[in-house]
C-alpha cells in the first residue's frame, strides 16, 4: 500500500474521519449478496482527503488519487502499482490483475478525486474491477459526484450507501487547534468566530489556527480570546480590486 502521511492520531476524532471510517466498515461488513461500492462525497475543504487517507492507513486499503489528466490505462497502472503488482500491457489484461488481487487479499479499495471518473469516462472500469471481484470499493468525490454517477444506471443501482461529508463544528476546531496551535489556550469565543468566518471548512480552519499561532508567537502570548485578535479571519474570498490613488 501506498505509505500516506496522515496528522498523526489526534485526527481520528474528525467528524468526517469517523464517518468514513464507520462507511467502510460497513461495507466491508455488508451481508452477502449486497452491493459492495459506497460513495463518500462534500464541499472542497470539508477534510475529504484527510478522511481517506486515515482511513487507508487504517484499514490497511488501497488508495488511489485521481488525477485531471489520467487515461483509462493510467488509473490501471496506479492501482497496480499501490498493489505492488507490475501492469501488463493493455487495459483489460490490467483490470484482470487488479480485480484478482483486491478479491484474494480482501482490502478495500479507496478511489479519491472521483469526480474524474466520470469527466474522464472511465465509470465502467471501476464497476468492472468490482464485477470480477466483489471487493469493497469506495468512491471520494465532491459534493455533485451522486448526481453525475446517475447517468451510469448500471454502475449506480450497485452503491450500498452514499454518506455525506459534513462542516467542520466547534468540536473539530479544538481537536485541530491542539495540532495547529498547540502551544497556546484558545477561548471559546475566538474559535465559534473562526468556525463561523472559515464557513466550516476545514482547510481554512487550519489556515486560520496557523495565524492565531503566528500572532501569538509573535506577541509571546500564551493565550488568546476574540478581544485579542485585531484582524479578520481568511475566509477563501478573492481580495476586492483596489481603485486607483
Amino acid at each position: 500500500m501506498t505509505q500516506i502521511q496522515a496528522t498523526g492520531n489526534s485526527v481520528a476524532p474528525l467528524r468526517n474521519v469517523m464517518a468514513l471510517e464507520e462507511l467502510v466498515e460497513r461495507v466491508r461488513g455488508r451481508s452477502y449478496g449486497l452491493p459492495g461500492m459506497a460513495v463518500f462525497y462534500g464541499f472542497s475543504g470539508y477534510g475529504k482527503t484527510t478522511a481517506a487517507t486515515h482511513a487507508a492507513n487504517t484499514f490497511n486499503a488501497y488508495y488511489v488519487q485521481l488525477k485531471s489528466v489520467w487515461t483509462k490505462k493510467t488509473l490501471c497502472e496506479a492501482i497496480l502499482t499501490d498493489l505492488g503488482i507490475p501492469p501488463r500491457r493493455n487495459i483489460a489484461d490490467m483490470v484482470h490483475q487488479i480485480s484478482e488481487e483486491i478479491a484474494r487479499t480482501g482490502r478495500p479499495l479507496l478511489i479519491d478525486e472521483a469526480d474524474y471518473l466520470v469527466n474522464r469516462n472511465m465509470v465502467e472500469l471501476v464497476r468492472d474491477i468490482y464485477e470480477s471481484s466483489e471487493a469493497t470499493i469506495i468512491l471520494i468525490g465532491e459534493e455533485q459526484l451522486p448526481g453525475k454517477l446517475q447517468q451510469w444506471e448500471r454502475f449506480h443501482g450497485r452503491m450500498l450507501d452514499w454518506v455525506k461529508a459534513e462542516h467542520a463544528d466547534q468540536d473539530d476546531a479544538q481537536l485541530l487547534a491542539r495540532i495547529y496551535a498547540g502551544d497556546i489556550t484558545l477561548a471559546d469565543d475566538l474559535l465559534t468566530a473562526l468556525v463561523s468566518a472559515s464557513n466550516g471548512s476545514i482547510r481554512r480552519i487550519c489556515v486560520n489556527l496557523d495565524r492565531l499561532r503566528e500572532f501569538a508567537r509573535t506577541r509571546g502570548l500564551k493565550s488568546l480570546s476574540l478581544k485579542d485578535w485585531p484582524g479578520g479571519f481568511f475566509d477563501g474570498q478573492p481580495p476586492k480590486p483596489r481603485g486607483r490613488k
